[in-house]
């Protein structure tokens, strides 16, 4: 990772550094971060935290959090806490493989988990191997969600975001261990198949499934220009750091 740009988020009250070849973290972590319910005064822990964008859009939503990262690639890592120091967050960064948890971490309990883990499962990997590692699933899904689920404390919430088309293996990961489960679809326009789904679930609950209308992230039906057509809703978490209301506090 030789050549970084620096983005802007939350309207530019973040800037994060990120390697213009490599991968580089967009609307969906700020998307994350805001589905997750955290409160003043809890954990969060972050598993594929990258450059540290979800986790620092969620502490700079929420202040008073505990932030940790866990991030497989040294250099994504070693980035995540220089942004984390630059944009004046303590954020605790442990480099690994989620399906070999550090020995720090193992001994750690969260009230709260958040991923985005890989999206691809096949096709033309990018020529960046940063990027790669980053966008094709070398870990299972499932292990993705067992891993966070086991680094909760009773009671916890798990936060994702995934293709909807993963949302079967959500589920089946989830399986009897986690209930209170809330599915957001989020849809590209008004009319369209929702592309991604945030999924919310409270470890050890029992309480049914819920499934809430989509979340629609463009105003117009077709993108006819080279500018931003967001939907008021979409401006206000991507770029006011607003919260999107899932619901969890019902179940506390």
């Amino acid at each position: 990772m030789t050549e970084l740009r620096e983005d802007g988020f939350l309207g530019g009250r973040l800037r994060i550094r990120q390697p213009t070849r490599g991968y580089r973290a967009g609307a969906d972590a700020v998307m994350l971060a805001a589905a997750c319910p955290a409160r003043a005064g809890e954990s969060v822990l972050e598993l594929g935290c990258g450059a540290g964008a979800a986790i620092l859009c969620l502490g700079a939503r929420v202040p008073g959090l505990r932030l940790a990262g866990l991030e497989l690639q040294p250099a994504y890592a070693e980035l995540a806490a220089q942004n984390a120091t630059a944009n004046g967050f303590a954020l605790e960064v442990h480099q690994g493989d989620l399906a070999q948890m550090p020995t720090a971490l193992r001994s750690q309990s969260f009230d709260h988990v958040i991923a985005n883990p890989p999206y691809f499962t096949d096709g033309t990997l990018a020529p960046d191997a940063g990027r790669s590692r980053a966008r094709h699933e070398e870990t299972p899904l499932g292990l993705w969600i067992a891993a966070g689920l086991r680094r909760l404390q009773p009671g916890g919430w798990i936060t994702l975001i995934q293709r909807a088309d993963r949302l079967a293996v959500i589920l089946s990961a989830l399986g009897a261990a986690a209930g209170a489960i809330t599915v957001l679809p989020v849809a590209a326009r008004e009319g369209r198949e929702a592309g991604r789904v945030i999924v919310l679930a409270r470890k050890g609950a029992r309480a049914p499934l819920r499934l809430l209308p989509p979340f629609v992230m463009h105003a117009k039906p077709l993108h006819s220009a080279d500018e931003e057509d967001l939907t008021e809703a979409a401006q206000a978490v991507l770029r006011g750091g607003a919260a999107l209301s899932l619901g969890a506090p019902n179940f506390r």
